[in-house]
């Protein structure tokens, strides 16, 4: 059964890529927020409060039915900690519903197994972990210890694909845990992943020596288009900025919680228009608005969006992707290896 339905998601994965290379005018991906509340306060994160209520059900259906008419291809459920919306399983129907790709970011302390089976029904696509570190510490209570339980459950149970992302910068204490993270995750059959995270005012420090090694070990063992993908994050770990069209506004959205639609999670308050009012006119405008945010942007997915349309209006120079991948290889191959004791792994 499991085999089945990941056959079905990545035929309609595909369908949603070919439609987005095809045609601009559209969001690709949209971040919704269904509450800001979340039971975690990760010191780098600035997403979050201890207060807030959830939104009502009906205003989330009615802004999912927004974004279907806008024509979006894929929502990625996230806040505050999704799940602790109480109806979040209807909210993921919804999506599903509307012939949209669904994804979902959490810390995972509130799945179960009979949490990911209802989570299977409802249809959800892909769901994403960020692990911190191996030992919870005052930085970060999401441990690798304290999430082993629910990383099983996820194996044993869900239909959805899984990603761990495991992440250093930002005052991580130990950057060497992003191996042991890694190596859990390809045990389980998840995809692994590895971030360069900006601290809680939303910025990026270029990445100590300790954290380099590590993330060169985690960088070279990428393979295919996330190689493509991480040419941003090659700049941002060396301190370096980018040089791009970010197309947020356009092809990649930021819904809160009040429905107002931002460029993303760290530029609230640009362009904030409400979500009933967003139109093809306010999509073609902010897909050729410069962003001055853009040299130093630590996220991910607005840069793995931006991509999409590099063929048509060239964001990333393609004539220096491969260069700069191979040169990052050949830098990851020459530096030290792991502290003893730790597989490497990516």
């Amino acid at each position: 059964m499991k085999l089945i339905t990941r056959a079905r998601r990545m035929v309609r994965l595909a369908i949603k890529i070919a439609w987005a290379l095809l045609d601009k005018h559209h969001p690709v991906l949209v971040h919704l927020i269904p509450m800001r509340r979340c039971n975690l306060a990760c010191r780098y994160c600035n997403e979050y409060d201890a207060v807030s209520a959830p939104v009502p059900l009906a205003e989330m259906l009615r802004r999912v039915d927004l974004l279907a008419g806008l024509g979006t291809s894929a929502v990625t459920i996230s806040g505050g900690e999704p799940l602790m919306h109480p109806d979040l399983d209807a909210i993921v129907a919804r999506i599903r519903g509307r012939g949209m790709v669904v994804t979902m970011i959490t810390n995972g302390y509130h799945l179960s197994p009979e949490r990911i089976e209802r989570l299977n029904r409802a249809g959800l696509d892909h769901l994403e972990i960020s692990i911190d570190n191996v030992e919870p510490d005052e930085v970060s209570m999401k441990s690798l210890r304290l999430l082993e339980p629910k990383l099983v459950w996820l194996r044993e149970h869900a239909e959805f694909s899984v990603a761990i992302n495991s992440v250093v910068g930002s005052g991580i204490k130990n950057p060497e845990d992003a191996l042991q993270v890694a190596r859990r995750a390809r045990e389980l059959g998840f995809i692994s992943h590895v971030g360069v995270i900006h601290d809680g005012r939303g910025q990026v420090k270029p990445l100590a020596e300790r954290e380099m090694a590590v993330y060169r070990e985690l960088r070279s063992r990428r393979r295919g288009p996330l190689r493509l993908a991480s040419i941003f994050q090659d700049n941002l770990a060396a301190g370096r900025p980018n040089e791009w069209s970010c197309r947020a506004g356009a092809r990649y959205l930021y819904v809160d919680e009040n429905g107002l639609v931002h460029y993303c999670s760290q530029q609230r308050g640009r362009p904030a228009i409400p979500l009933e009012t967003y139109a093809k006119a306010d999509i073609e405008r902010e897909y050729a608005t410069p962003k001055m945010c853009a040299p130093y942007c630590t996220i991910n997915c607005v840069q793995w969006v931006g991509l999409a349309d590099n063929w048509r209006s060239p964001q990333v120079p393609l004539a220096a992707v491969v260069p700069r991948a191979r040169a990052v290889a050949a830098q990851a191959a020459a530096a030290p290896s792991a502290p003893p004791g730790r597989a490497l792994v990516g």
